[in-house]
């Protein structure tokens, strides 16, 4: 079977089936060998893996996960490109593709059915788009995974891993770091896929803990709130939460619970860290309030 990471072969394959590339799905297929092994490298692709690829294009990464990995299931949301991967994937037995959009799809019922309902691990090339809807959906639905290997637009992967203080730090910083390690393991430059995108990319592995570094009681509360401090960037903690009308949520207790934490009342959320969110969650959230995380 040809290597689609080598231009040549990638372009006899769009020719062949007369492919005219999508932009509502941000497609740019990678064709650069030396970032597809890094890739593989980084995700730490086992025999003994099942590997989810989100967004599979014309099979490229496909094919080197299926070398790797003991089983593959790739959800690509493009009809158009479903003939192709049969194609370019006709000779390995272990792969398994679905035409789905990767929202939609109970990847739970994936892990059980395919691996016995033991983590899995997650590779894709992702529009710039989509990337923090996909990512938060397999965190927040705590579909069981070992890791997410992502490439993304570089300064989205750069969000994933800034600290407090810095013009980065938002909403995507503090919920990848309450659920996993994020580490960017390569960085991609244009030239290496087609058509070429207008902005550089980042390989990211986020690991997922076993537990987050911070404890709370309630996840979705924690998670509104971080959500509500950085909706109006410029405004302070205290408005920002009161603006987003959390239930059970008034002034004097937002007053009251920065008080307690020595925090003045024109902290804003970007001088925020992860544990102060936990603590600043646990002094907010209404008593009685059943918990609903998990």
């Amino acid at each position: 079977m040809a290597n689609l990471g080598i231009p040549a072969n990638t372009i006899a394959v769009l020719q062949k089936y007369n492919f005219n590339f999508q932009k509502k799905y941000g497609q740019n297929f990678l064709i650069d060998t030396h970032v597809l092994d890094k890739i593989v490298a980084a995700a730490e692709i086992t025999a003994q893996d099942c590997v989810l690829e989100i967004g599979p294009g014309i099979g490229t990464m496909t094919q080197y996960l299926a070398e790797s990995a003991r089983e593959v299931v790739a959800v690509e949301i493009d009809k158009a490109l479903i003939p192709i991967l049969e194609d370019t994937l006709s000779a390995y037995k272990n792969v398994t593709i679905l035409n789905d959009d990767i929202l939609k799809v109970d990847i739970n019922r994936i892990v059980r059915e395919q691996n016995g309902g033991r983590p899995i691990k997650v590779v894709a090339n992702l529009p710039y788009y989509i990337t923090t809807p996909i990512i938060m959906g397999l965190f927040e639905n705590h579909v069981p995974l070992e890791s997410i290997t992502v490439m993304v637009q570089k300064e989205v992967a750069d969000r994933m891993q800034v600290g407090p203080g810095t013009k980065d730090y938002g909403a995507l910083s503090l919920a990848v770091q309450y659920y996993a390690r994020p580490e960017i393991v390569a960085n991609v430059p244009p030239n290496c896929f087609m058509p070429r995108p207008t902005v550089g990319s980042a390989v990211v592995r986020l690991t997922r803990y076993e537990k987050p570094p911070v404890e709370t009681a309630d996840e979705r509360f924690l998670f509104a709130l971080i959500r509500a401090s950085f909706n109006q960037r410029r405004k302070t903690l205290v408005n920002g939460l009161l603006n987003a009308g959390i239930p059970g949520v008034a002034k004097e207790d937002i007053t009251a619970a920065l008080a307690k934490m020595g925090l003045p009342l024109t902290v804003r959320g970007e001088a925020l860290t992860l544990e102060q969110f936990a603590r600043l969650g646990s002094l907010l959230r209404p008593s009685g309030v059943e918990n609903t995380s998990g």
